[in-house]
Order: structure tokens, then sequence, then C-alpha cells
């Protein structure tokens, strides 16, 4: 676990670059105002039209899939998990069946750290050397498949999740990504077998988010053809750093590469580069003299993990130790690279490791479910009160315990769909050379990192309370996976930073925009979004209040667009307003929880796009109507929690604002009918799970309960 490998976009860049936008000119302001005008009118004269026969306004080739107009949709389970599932499920059979076998490789509810990080040691060389499954070489050839074993494996242990990822993402990619061929040849049966198990290095003590200014040092010695890797002073302490406290042989350490020179300071800065370094004997063990290491000790959660802190004194690595493949150093000292500044460089680096970022996504998606799991099949076994003189009903039924569920399973069902497609685009990327893919998956990783682990976090406290006292126990599981994802929220990147990366990338291509360039694939929707934005909302779809309308999937595309395209351009004109007296930080912090927001409401257009793609694609018609219900819920749901928006620009009449709320309440009754269902498509077996009163079985749930009490 090396917390915050930081985003590409840092909040003083963003606000900076920023000013580059705010000072271009207007030349063709007046003649796109009066082509826009015309287009409004055109577009005003279809609107009321539309009027007569409002429902066949489908946008492209989303058209309506079947409504539910009441009672049960028939879901058949099996094809519903078939359609979920994917490719590699096989292989996340094998992690399961093979932990599964193993109940001295299983974690228990209580254990020490230093138990917990040897367990997770052996855990990770069991999957390997016994189990077979051998994730390295799937991180560059089929990061899908990577991606999907580390879900799995995350569902057994988070701890060993992330330690497999220290060891392959980050130890592994980094070898992989920044290194050249000799590095591969040299190191990766090592580490590939976990004979060399070892650590990212980038964190320090005083930089976590701003990692162009991590101060730690590597100066080349020409006279001994070697760097020597120096800790300048305690802020400089390589901090958080995962596999150090106790199993780490190797570390890649992120370090400042000085090049001696004739200038006044003696060296030459030339960024940050990587450089492997070793850190313990790989025979006996010991430390390696120079390096200093310690123990950070307990933490909220994750301590499975052995994460350390790390001081040089003049450690000296061989030149072939620098990770090359974006900058090197010649025998004589000189510097070649093919980006032509450090800035490039810098990015270049940061940008072959976003894949840590993509595998958080996916796997926190794979936390919810479980807690979903968890909570609505408790909610469809627990009974409490009922009406007079009849049986308890389940909690379930309660509209209020439907509020916390339903909107939340919904969302599962959304987050796996938009994290299949993040890392597909992902995979697209490393087969590619294309730039704006890359660009573009950098912005998709870090939002929808940022957003679904925040979400996740905050939705396992809500199904531990939707348990009530059940849900405290630790035997079933919510304070486990609360206090151990807590932490996907600030690693590979904060996602505070990462969002404000989602905006910026978001006003650069508006800013292309509106100088006649092309939009990125992901953002086309502005395009028409934008115009239809910055003309007046249309008083008569906005008082539309039918349930067919509503669960139109292109009104409800067409609400998440809009409201993007209204706080992207609505911010941009603020930040032009406020650069003039505060510069572009200034302008940028004075504006920042509108970016975020902005941000965020980005992310769900996507998602909610990739979620209607899914369910437009799925071949079984009785899966394809339950999708389209949860779909209609996570659209309606999210457009009721922010109506205020809607409201303020009159985009909703306070009628069809009233229509959204009642609907959504009728949808999570629906989706709580095929609740079930729904959580068992997910196929997550109860051994995978590991907590009684989830159980699949209902009638077992208690017996086992209490036999963890003694009973």
């Amino acid at each position: 676990m090396e917390t915050n490998k930081q985003p590409l976009i840092m909040e003083s860049k963003i606000g900076n670059s920023f000013q580059t936008l705010i000072e271009d000119d207007d030349h063709g302001i007046k003649d796109r105002d009066r082509d826009r005008d015309r287009a409004a009118v055109a577009r005003r004269v279809r609107f009321l039209s539309l009027h007569f026969d409002p429902q066949n306004d489908f946008s492209g080739s989303l058209g309506m899939s079947p409504c539910v107009a009441g009672g049960r949709i028939d879901v058949k389970t099996e094809n519903l998990c078939n359609y979920m599932r994917g490719k590699y499920r096989d292989i996340q059979q094998n992690v399961f069946d093979y932990f599964n076998s193993r109940p001295d490789l299983q974690t228990p509810i209580e254990i020490s750290k230093d138990d917990h990080r040897e367990l997770c040691l052996r855990q990770l060389i069991g999957l390997v050397r016994e189990a077979g499954i051998r994730p390295y070489k799937y991180v560059s050839e089929d990061p899908a498949r990577y991606f999907a074993i580390l879900e799995a494996v995350g569902t057994v242990d988070i701890s060993l999740g992330i330690k497999m990822g220290v060891q392959y993402s980050l130890w592994g990619g980094s070898v992989i990504n920044l290194g050249t061929k000799k590095h591969r040849d040299k190191y990766f049966e090592g580490i590939d077998n976990v004979d060399f198990p070892g650590c990212f290095a980038m964190t320090e003590l005083h930089h976590g988010s701003n990692v162009q200014g991590i101060q730690t040092t590597a100066t080349f010695d020409p006279l001994k053809d070697e760097f020597i890797i120096q800790t300048p002073n305690d802020g400089a302490i390589k901090w958080w750093i995962g596999n150090a406290a106790v199993h780490g042989k190797f570390a890649t350490v992120f370090a400042r590469l000085l090049l001696p020179s004739d200038s006044i300071q003696g060296v030459s800065d030339m960024g940050v580069h990587a450089f492997i370094v070793p850190i313990r004997d790989m025979r006996t063990h010991e430390k390696l003299p120079g390096v200093e290491i310690q123990d950070c000790g307990y933490k909220v959660g994750l301590n499975g993990v052995d994460n350390g802190a790390l001081r040089f004194q003049s450690v000296r690595v061989p030149r072939d130790n620098l990770l090359n493949r974006f900058g090197d150093v010649s025998r004589d000292g000189k510097y070649t690279s093919s980006l032509p500044t450090i800035n490039k460089r810098f990015a270049a680096t940061l940008g072959e490791l976003v894949g840590g970022r993509v595998g958080l996504a996916y796997s926190s998606v794979g936390i919810l479910k479980i807690a979903v799991i968890i909570a609505v099949r408790y909610s469809l076994l627990r009974q409490q009160f009922g009406p007079p003189n009849q049986p308890e009903i389940r909690i379930l039924d309660y509209q209020s315990q439907q509020h916390k569920l339903m909107p939340m399973l919904a969302t599962a069902y959304a987050f796996h769909f938009g994290t299949v497609h993040l890392v597909d685009k992902y995979s697209e990327m490393k087969k590619s050379n294309d730039e704006h893919l890359v660009a573009e998956v950098h912005t998709l990783s870090a939002g929808l990192k940022s957003y679904v682990t925040s979400y996740t976090a905050k939705s396992i406290s809500i199904c531990r309370e939707a348990c009530g006292g059940h849900g405290y126990a630790a035997v079933n599981r919510f304070g486990i996976l609360r206090n151990d994802h807590d932490i996907f929220q600030t690693f590979e990147g904060d996602n505070t930073v990462l969002l404000q990366q989602v905006a910026g990338y978001l006003l650069k291509q508006y800013q292309e925009k509106f100088q006649g360039g092309a939009l990125s694939s992901t953002l086309n929707y502005l395009r028409d979004s934008m115009s239809a934005y910055l003309s007046q909302p249309n008083p008569v779809t906005a008082r539309w209040e039918g349930e067919d309308h509503l669960r139109n999937p292109s009104f409800q595309l067409d609400a998440f667009r809009y409201r993007t395209s209204r706080l992207l351009h609505s911010v941009a004109l603020r930040l032009k307003k406020h650069s003039k007296n505060l510069g572009g930080f200034g302008a940028w912090n004075r504006c920042l929880n509108h970016l975020l927001t902005l941000a965020e409401s980005h992310i769900e257009s996507i998602i909610l796009e990739k979620f209607i793609e899914a369910v437009k694609k799925c071949p079984d018609a009785s899966s394809r109507a339950a999708l389209k219900l949860v779909c209609d819920l996570y659209a309606l749901d999210r457009i009721w929690n922010d109506i205020g928006t809607y409201r303020n620009v009159d985009y909703v009449a306070p009628n069809k604002a009233k229509a959204i709320h009642k609907l959504t309440e009728h949808l999570c009754f629906q989706v709580k009918n095929i609740a079930k269902e729904l959580v068992d498509a997910f196929d997550l077996p109860d051994y995978v799970t590991r907590a009684p009163i989830g159980m699949q079985t209902a009638e077992e749930a208690y017996s086992v309960y209490t036999q963890y009490a003694g009973f």
C-alpha cells in the first residue's frame, strides 16, 4: 500500500495553467452568437412540436426498453449472473476455490498485526506457487484479466489485494512500464514468483500529492558510474511504503536526478526519476548499509500490509538501476531523453502508473457488492413489527430501508458497468500509442477512482447501520470492510485532488471546443448538450411528468449532460471573472467546490451512459427488464438528489420534480421485489462474503451466527 501515487495535475498547476484560458481573445464570438441564435430558434420549433408527440424524442440509438407497468419482474438469476460475470469469471473462481480449500490461509476475525502480515505473505505465495495463478504477466499483456484476479483476491482479504497490488502493479509495474528490456530480463522472474518482494517508494513525509516537490536525491558519480541515493532531511523520509517494514528486498525509489554541471550549484536537476534500490540482503534479509527502515505501526485498517518508512544515507546503486524508459544517463554523465522537458517526462512517468487507480476503482466496486449483499439479505431475513395481530414484516418492506439500500444496489450495478468500461479503455490504451486516448483514460480513471471509492466508503457505513446491532458484530464484516477500504479514498491520489484533474481536463476541452478544436470521444456529448444549455430550457418538456418520459433513457442522459454543461460553462465564466483580481491559482481556489461538483457530474454522466448501453446489449429479456428497472432507479435517484440544480434553471418544473420523487420511491419498491435475485446475480458464494447474516440461504443465517457465539 503505497499511499498517494499522485495525479498528473495538481491544484496549483491547474490554477496557474488556467490563466492562459481566461486571457484568450474574443475573436469570432459575434459570428458564433449569430449562428447560435439561428440554431436556438430551430431547436425551439422542434421542441415545441414534440409537445404533440413527446415519446418519439430518442437520442441516437438509445431507445426505450420495456417499462414495468406494475407487479414483479420474473428474473432468471442464472441468466443475469452469466451476463454480469464477464470473461474472466473462471480465474476468479479458481481464486475462490483455492482459498476455500485452505482454511489455514483464511484470515480470522481476531489476529495481531504481526501475524496478519505473515499470513498475507503466505497467502500471496500460496496463490502464486501452489494455485499456479501468476498475475504479473497480465499487468501488461492482459490488464482486464489482472484486474479480475485483483478483485477476487481482495474479496478474500483486502490486505492481500493491496499486498498483491504493491508487488505487481506498483513495484512490478514500475519495472515493466518505466524500465527497459535489461530491467525486465533481470527482475521479471523474481517479481513474478515473489522471490523479489518489493516496494514503491514515492510518497514522502512532507510530500504526497505534490510528487514534483519530493526532495530525495539521486546524484550521479561519473567516477564510479553510480547514483548516490540521499534523504536530505526528515521531510524527505519515504513514508507509508507498502512491503517496506518487514518483507521488501527492493524498492523503486522516486528521486530528483542530479547531474554534475558547471553551474553555480554544481549540479543540474533533471526532475523526478525512478531507481531500483536494494534495501535488504537477499540471503540474510538484513538491512543494507545506509538504509534505515522503520515500521509505520498499526493503522486504521489493512494491518496485513507492512507499511514502513525509509531513509537513505549515501546509498550507492549502479547506473543501470535507473529506470530509463523516458530518460537515460550515459557513462560520461550526459542526459538523453525523447521527451524535451521535465514536465513532459514527469507526466509520461506518472502516466504509465495509472493502472493503480484503475485497480482501486474496480476493486472498490467488489467491496461495495459484498456490503450490499450482506445488508440486503439481512433485510430480507430480519422481521420487526407489523400490523396489529399480524405477523411481523421484513425490514426491507419498510420504505425507509428501501430508501437506504435500493438506490445503493442500483449504484453497485451502475459502477460495475462503469468500471468494466474503464478496464476496457485502459486495456485499449496499453495496446496503442494514441495520445488522446491516454489523456482520456487518465481522466476517466482519476474520476472513477475518486467517485466510486468515496461512494463505497459512505455506503459501507449505511449498510452497517441498516443491519442494526448485528451489523456491528465483527463476524458480519462491515467493520473490517469499512476500515480496510477507508484508505482507498486517499492513496493512489487523494480523491479531492483527482477530481480537480478531471475538472482541469474538462476546462481544457471546453477551451479547445470554442477555438474550433475536436472534442475527445468521451466528451462528444458536450457538443450537443452545451448548445442546449446556451439556449433557455424548453418550458414544455420541463413539465412532462409521464412515467414513460421519465424512464426514457434520452431524458435521463440529457438531464445528466445538461447539468454537466451548465456547470462547465458557469465555472469557466467564474474563473475568468475572479482571475482578474486573484490570479489563476486564487481563482481556482475560489471556485474549487464548483469545480469538484463539475467533475462528479461528468463522471455520473459517463456511468449512466455505460449503464444504458449495457441494458441495451443484454441478450436475455428478463435480465434486460431487471437491468432497465435498476438503471432507471439509478438515474432518477441522482436527478432527485440534485433536484435543486434543475429547479433553479427551470429545467424541471415543480410538477415534474414531484413526479420524479414519486416515481423514484415506486422504483425502490419494485427493485425491492427482485432484490434477492439482484444480489444473487453478483455470484459471490457464502464462503467469499463470509458474513453469517448475509448467507444466501436465510434458514441457515441465524443458526450459523449463533454458532459463532458458542451455542
